[in-house]
């Protein structure tokens, strides 16, 4: 749903409901935070709550509050958030669980978040089941806990379904400043979608960090991430439920739907948001977003005092999409007027201890390197602990790193090799530099892919094709799928159906060999020994043997696709929570082994398929391995294509389509083995 969410979440004005402690932690926050706005507690006995008057009833109000905290029981919260909402408050934190997360417990879950959503109406609520926010920007906040953020002008925003992941990064000490902090808990009116585009929508937000255990309204999400490209706001996500055991806990916590982890990287992909695969990446990447924005390109010049260092970088980078450039002529020759003759000079660069504390020739050198075909320069230093040794020694890095960057104008990171190595103190200071101070050489960098990634072009994609909700899904017969996908241009082979022995051996016979003989009704035929290759007339009476002996009733006759070049695998599955999952992969019998697959989500374009195809680990046999032939590109291209025109017709039945294998040769592309689940539309 679209509101205006600029009162609750930058009030003038707060009121907290309920006497507890977290309300009465609420109000001690809002005062050691600064908030320059009346904080009103309301209990019907208490008469000061966290050292604040208290006021017996909402009516009895100074005023109409912008943001409330609503800290009391579930049955209690639907009531006052309906009087909230005739008062015409701003919107309110809905703090009580027991609500659509906890059906399974309590059986009336689903029916009192209903209640609670009635009684809202267009006020906007956040939650249930969750902390709230704090507002960094302006010093407000609805949240009843410890936090270890501070006040900043600029920043990135935070929104999570975790109300705890929340406090824990709230205690970062990584110099990323943080306007907002945010959790949404179980959306049930205000999904993450929602939340994202008002807080994208504050001029002082820079990036946007979601970690998400379910995205809710794909269509929601689809405008968050325009709305994000439109303003030039990169997100960065972190998606839970990759594992059996996350996507189960997932759904009892927030009672949102996780999906499938290839779905979600494809809906992220899609979307142009960067995904990472921890809260320290998440933390490193908007940070290095916060002060550079995403990067032109992924070349890195390396900077380092230690030949250990230099190698340990460029071993690191070999793992992550970032490049190395050689040094130019130019550059070499700068640095070889800076360092003299004892260096060897490449990148990455130890430029040696010789000159460590001479500022003027490390600020050489420095600007030497930067000013080649890198899109960002990064500086290794460890700082030794101030608790046991003195870091003034260190002073030159600072000196020469600002001078550097201010000379050349890129971006100039400061990497710790270990977290450990960076403390928050130093990366304010590197901050106050110029610099971006990065935490963790493999965190760092994967900052600096993300950062490349998102600064490639990319076009608005098409609406996703959203999936239906099928009931009684049923197994088509190989024969029928293949004639279901070939009446949407699938070439399938020439076949024949055989129903009784008799009937099988006029027909094989009949057609021109070699064929392939497939028992119908097996799931997997080959591991069944239910199918058999025919390539002579003498092989016959033996084939017609061994065919009848199989445990089936009838049988597929087909044409053999000769010299086939490669065997994919071409799939789509509904996933209700992303879309229909389109996978291209290694096909055949070592599917299962090779793992050699792709995702996207539905519609997709065939220079998308293309792009995707090259992403795999077989494209070279597409293209022709050692003297073979090409496959036949554009018969593949158009087989995926009706794989497509096919599901979209069918989506609001549609379970899984898969064909495995089709069989690419150099003129054609063709799908040997077909398998259709749907069901009823609902």
């Amino acid at each position: 749903m679209t509101q205006n969410l600029s009162r609750l979440l930058r009030p003038a004005s707060i009121a907290v409901i309920g006497g507890g402690t977290w309300c009465a932690n609420l109000i001690r926050q809002c005062a050691a935070m600064g908030f320059a706005g009346p904080v009103w507690p309301v209990h019907p006995t208490k008469p000061e709550i966290g050292g604040a008057r208290a006021y017996s009833t909402l009516a009895s109000l100074p005023g109409v509050p912008d943001a409330v905290f609503v800290g009391v029981n579930r049955d209690a919260t639907i009531a006052t958030v309906a009087e909230l909402r005739a008062m015409g408050a701003g919107g309110a934190v809905c703090f009580a669980a027991g609500f659509l997360e906890a059906e399974a417990e309590l059986g009336d879950g689903a029916a009192m978040q209903a209640r609670l959503l009635e009684a809202a109406g267009d006020m906007p609520i956040v939650g249930p089941n969750c902390y709230g926010f704090v507002n960094y920007l302006d010093g407000a906040l609805l949240w009843p806990d410890q936090h270890g953020g501070q006040r900043c002008t600029s920043g990135v925003a935070i929104l999570t379904q975790s109300s705890n992941i929340a406090i824990n990064l709230s205690m970062q000490a990584r110099g990323l400043p943080i306007a907002y902090l945010m959790t949404a808990g179980n959306q049930a009116q205000l999904g993450l979608a929602d939340l994202g585009r008002a807080l994208l929508d504050d001029p002082r937000v820079t990036a946007l960090g979601l970690h998400i255990e379910g995205v809710g309204d794909l269509r929601a999400f689809e405008a968050l991430a325009e709305a994000a490209r439109a303003a030039g706001k990169p997100i960065v996500a972190l998606k839970s439920g990759r594992s059996d055991q996350a996507r189960a806990a997932t759904q009892s916590h927030t009672a949102s739907l996780a999906g499938s982890g290839a779905g979600a990287a494809a809906l992220l992909a899609r979307l142009g948001i960067a995904q990472v695969t921890s809260l320290p990446q998440m933390l490193e990447t908007l940070k290095l977003l916060h002060f550079a924005g995403p990067l032109p390109g992924n070349a890195v010049v390396s900077i380092s005092c230690s030949g250990g260092e230099a190698s340990l970088m460029a071993d690191t980078a070999l793992d992550h999409a970032i490049t190395l450039p050689p040094l130019t002529p130019s550059q070499a020759s700068a640095l070889r007027a800076a360092l003299g003759p004892r260096v060897a000079l490449a990148n990455p660069l130890d430029y040696h201890t010789f000159i460590w504390g001479d500022v003027p020739a490390m600020t050489a050198t420095f600007a030497a390197a930067l000013e080649g075909p890198a899109d960002i320069g990064v500086m290794i230093a460890d700082f030794p602990r101030p608790d046991r040794c003195d870091p003034a020694a260190w002073d030159c890095i600072f000196e020469a790193g600002a001078e550097a960057r201010r000379r050349v104008g890129k971006p100039l990171a400061l990497i710790a090799t270990l977290p450990d190595c960076l403390s928050e103190a130093m990366a304010e200071r590197a901050i106050a530099s110029g610099l971006i101070p990065l935490a963790g050489l493999d965190d760092g960098l994967t900052a600096i892919a993300h950062a490349a990634w998102l600064g490639q072009a990319r076009a608005t994609p098409a609406p996703l094709l959203l999936p239906g909700t099928p009931t009684q899904p049923h197994t088509l017969t190989e024969a029928e799928a293949k004639a279901a996908l070939a009446a949407h241009g699938l070439r399938i082979p020439q076949a024949r159906r055989a129903a009784s022995a008799a009937e099988l051996s006029e027909i094989l016979t009949a057609m021109p060999l070699p064929l392939v003989i497939k028992a119908e009704g097996l799931a997997h035929k080959t591991e069944a020994g239910g199918v058999l290759f025919l390539r002579e007339v003498g092989e016959i009476p033996e084939a017609l043997a061994k065919a009848v002996a199989m445990p089936c009733q009838s049988w597929l006759i087909e044409e053999m696709v000769a010299d086939p070049v490669a065997e994919l695998l071409i799939g789509v599955l509904r996933d209700p929570a992303h879309g229909f999952v389109l996978t291209l992969g290694a096909g055949g019998t070592l599917t299962e082994i090779l793992r050699d697959t792709t995702c996207l989500l539905l519609p997709v374009t065939e220079p998308e398929i293309d792009r995707a195809l090259n992403h795999l680990r077989l494209a070279p046999l597409l293209h022709g391995y050692r003297g073979q032939p090409a496959a036949d590109r554009a018969a593949i291209l158009r087989a995926v294509m009706a794989v497509q025109d096919y599901v979209i017709t069918h989506a609001a039945c549609l379970e899984e389509v898969e064909i495995n294998p089709l069989l690419c040769t150099a003129s054609d592309a063709v799908a040997v083995d077909a398998l259709i689940t749907k069901g009823e539309r609902p």
